[in-house]
């Protein structure tokens, strides 16, 4: 097989891919964007992958860690798509039966999904038959090339010194006994006749004709592979711009939350210290971070909307959205973060949100006395675990509706998800929640304890330096460090810097809400010319200072002191 054929045979494969991911695109959208092919194999490699995988792509990538897996997986697809397009050239039915397993693995990862049902099929089943149609045509089909391993035309072999051109131009057989003898050409190609070159140096060759791919095949292929990857994009982008229109978008803008019975204590002046490179005291919705395992965002219908609360429980309870908006809503300041977070990361905010008291919704179904763990599970299938004891000490844990004073962001779990003070997301912050299952941690364990992170995760006291910022150049003189510190449900009583580890320096804390945000810091630092190494430390109200040995952030969220280096001029 020539390099031209392992050329053209690859892009057959990736055409016939790319037309199959594309195609299923618009097919989802009938059966829910779940269902399509790359975000169903995708998230199947999410739930399947090693932790250790699965945080090193978030310590590379962070909250872009979802676009980069889906980039990752249709590149090794397109790999493999190459690799049965050169198959094909040598039989059709090996490219075909790869695509068969494509279509399976795609149907396989689609149905198994938490809520999934046959209908979810349906795209894998139409991208798949779509794709084999597509390759059927490039290796024998009206976009064949020919032929696929192309050899150059068979030299013509002059007469010898003794004679001129043959007259007739016909092909003489060859000798039974052997070889054709010098002056008698070679016996006909199954490319078509010899044809007849001029006379010659004796025994001289001279090829005749293209040595190549028939310029009218390749134009045929390519003009063919062009027009349907082109109808592949538009299809793939077409289908993801419907399915987006069929969210659930209009239905959140059309929501009026009501007002809080309970709003939240207003932020006191200089909460905000307003310092370039400083986190504001209160995260915007489009900069507050996004963990979770949903490669594409749930868009549920508030109207549809249940949440179910069962279990050991002494009487089941159901709760429509609308059962939720006309309960007593209160309005707090919580601070979330992520247990991926590393010392000094950004995977943490603070934002306004309203909801209802978990507490009160948990006293009406009667739990069992020895239940304890709450279990919250998304519209995804998705679970955390959460200690009934934390939901119902009194601290202001919501069923949370709106952010910020206006609905729930889709992305963040509208309609409705959990808020808990002191815990972290993974045990805690179930988005898109649709039930609550009253059950003991002996029993059950959530999505992230079988990949070993621990069942019960309260947040560790933890600070950080915003500014300056790591390997800045600062001017020697006076010069403000500031940064957050935060200890959720316990509250931050003294920040301390220290610079090239000498004597540590208490910094100002502003002021706060509540014990269930962070706290902006600031020191002023004199600096004094040279590389210098700048600390903080944090210690709660409970007079626990955060630990200098150095954790990761498995199992339970990482531990060490937030490190900067700096130079100054």
């Amino acid at each position: 097989m020539s390099t031209t054929s392992r050329r053209y045979g690859a892009l057959a494969g990736i055409t016939a891919a790319a037309v199959a991911i594309g195609i299923a695109e618009p097919v989802a959208v009938l059966t829910g964007p779940r269902s399509a092919p790359l975000v169903a194999v995708g998230g199947v490699v999410v739930d399947a992958v090693p932790e250790s995988l699965k945080q090193l792509a978030i310590d590379i990538f962070g909250t872009a860690d979802k676009i980069a897996l889906l980039v990752g997986t249709a590149v090794l697809l397109g790999g493999f798509a190459a690799l049965l397009g050169v198959l094909a050239i040598r039989r059709l039915a090996l490219g075909l039966a790869g695509i068969a397993v494509f279509g399976a693995i795609g149907v396989a990862a689609a149905v198994t999904r938490s809520g999934a049902d046959l209908a979810d099929a349906l795209p894998s089943l139409v991208g798949a038959s779509l794709g084999a149609l597509v390759l059927w045509l490039f290796i024998a089909g009206p976009f064949e090339l020919n032929p696929w391993s192309w050899s150059p035309p068979t030299p013509n072999i002059a007469p010898a010194s003794s004679g001129g051109p043959v007259s007739s131009g016909a092909a003489v057989p060859a000798s039974p006994a052997g070889p054709a003898s010098p002056g008698v050409p070679v016996p006909v190609s199954p490319a078509g006749p010899v044809q007849v070159a001029p006379a010659g140096p004796a025994g001289a060759v001279e090829p005749v004709g293209p040595a190549g791919v028939d310029p009218e095949s390749r134009r045929r292929f390519l003009t063919g592979s062009g027009a349907l990857l082109g109808t592949a994009v538009v299809a793939g982008l077409g289908g993801r711009w419907l399915a987006g229109r069929r969210g659930v978008s209009a239905a959140r803008d059309a929501i009026r939350l009501p007002a809080p019975v309970a709003p939240a204590p207003a932020v006191p002046a200089g909460a905000n210290l307003a310092l370039t490179q400083l986190a504001p005291y209160v995260t915007p919705n489009f900069g507050f971070y996004r963990i979770d395992t949903a490669l594409v965002v749930p868009q549920v219908d508030p109207d549809t909307w249940r949440l179910r609360i069962h279990g050991r429980v002494g009487q089941e309870r159901t709760y429509s959205y609308a059962d939720l908006l006309a309960r007593p809503l209160v309005e707090r300041y919580v601070t979330l973060a992520c247990v991926s977070n590393e010392v000094g990361g950004d995977l943490i905010g603070n934002a306004r949100w309203l909801g209802v008291p978990l507490r009160e919704l948990l006293d009406e179904v009667e739990p069992d006395d020895d239940a304890d763990q709450v279990v919250g599970r998304s519209v995804d299938g998705w679970t955390c675990g959460t200690p009934t004891a934390v939901l119902r000490d009194g601290r202001d844990a919501l069923l949370a509706v709106g952010m910020n004073g206006e609905p729930l962001p889709v992305e963040h779990g509208f309609p409705v998800r959990m808020v808990v003070p002191g815990l972290y997301g993974y045990v805690s912050a179930c988005k898109w929640v649709t039930e609550l299952e009253l059950t003991r941690f002996a029993d059950f364990d959530a999505y992230w304890v079988p990949r070993g992170w621990s069942a019960q995760g309260p947040i560790k006291t933890q600070s950080r330096i915003d500014t300056p910022r790591r390997r800045n150049r600062l001017t020697a003189g006076p010069v403000t460090v500031a940064g957050v510190a935060w200890a959720q449900h316990r509250g931050i009583s003294q920040v301390e810097v220290r610079v090239d580890d000498g004597q540590w320096q208490e910094a100002v804390l502003a002021p706060t809400v509540s014990v269930d945000t962070w706290v902006q810091w600031s020191w002023r630092w004199d600096a004094t010319p040279g590389e210098h190494q700048l600390q903080v430390r944090a210690t709660d109200a409970t007079g626990a200072t955060q630990t200098e040995r150095t954790q990761d952030v498995a199992p339970d969220g990482a531990t060490g002191w937030h490190t900067v280096t700096v130079t100054v001029r």
